[in-house]
């Protein structure tokens, strides 16, 4: 690991170097493995957080409670501390500048991930593509990527944060999961044809892809995946 931030109270963005990565798309993954000096071996599955920049990957793992990578690799990786990744993997969700669909994102908690490699690919190639991105998060504290959010928001990207569990004092918006309207809202906004990826726990990513199915978007247009355990 060549450096880390932390993003929220339970969650880190490591910074790593791949000699000789090959390369990869926005919203892939890669498996990670770690293995203790006895010889037990580990492996877990994680997002790429960022667009191809050769042999700089991020990654932003979520502490989950007995997870014994994630536990690792928020707590207990130091900086120049080595592992072993493998990838990349995963052709369907992911996203590629030269196609010109208008992109909807949903992310519930950690499933920001993958979406916002999606959302910095589209503003590092500069791509015209109207995009909106949905956020949901429990609370103010859990908001992964705070100051880019801000950022994208006021470059083409149109940014709604949903609080579930507690919202801060200036957002008028009761907490509550992502309704039917704010679907409807974000769906109206992009021109016809729109493609939508969703991502977050296996709850949110179903009840959100029904959701926008309801709305008239055509199933093959709602790209999903799921985040568990790790």
């Amino acid at each position: 690991m060549a450096a880390a931030r932390q993003e929220t109270p339970t969650a880190r963005t490591l910074l790593l170097d791949v000699p000789e990565w090959p390369g990869h798309l926005a919203g892939q993954h890669l498996d990670v493995r770690l293995t203790s000096e006895d010889g037990y071996s580990a492996q877990r599955t994680y997002s790429i957080a960022t667009p191809d920049r050769g042999a700089r990957l991020e990654l932003t793992v979520q502490l989950v409670p007995h997870g014994e990578v994630s536990e690792f690799l928020v707590t207990g990786l130091q900086v120049g501390d080595p592992f072993e990744v493998r990838g990349p993997a995963g052709l369907w969700f992911v996203w590629r500048p030269e196609d010109p669909t208008p992109v909807l994102l949903v992310a519930g908690g950690s499933g920001i991930v993958p979406l916002m490699a999606m959302a910095r690919a589209r503003q590092e190639v500069l791509a015209a593509q109207p995009f909106q991105l949905i956020y949901s998060v429990r609370r103010p504290e859990d908001v992964y990527y705070r100051d880019e959010l801000r950022g994208l928001a006021g470059n083409g990207v149109g940014v709604t944060l949903v609080h579930t569990r507690q919202a801060p004092p200036e957002d008028p918006r009761p907490p509550a999961r992502v309704t039917r309207a704010e679907l409807a809202s974000a769906v109206d906004s992009l021109p016809p044809g729109l493609r939508a990826y969703v991502c977050g726990p296996t709850g949110f990513v179903d009840a959100v892809a029904d959701g926008l199915v309801a709305l008239g978007v055509p199933p093959e247009s709602v790209r999903t995946e799921r985040f568990g355990p790790s």
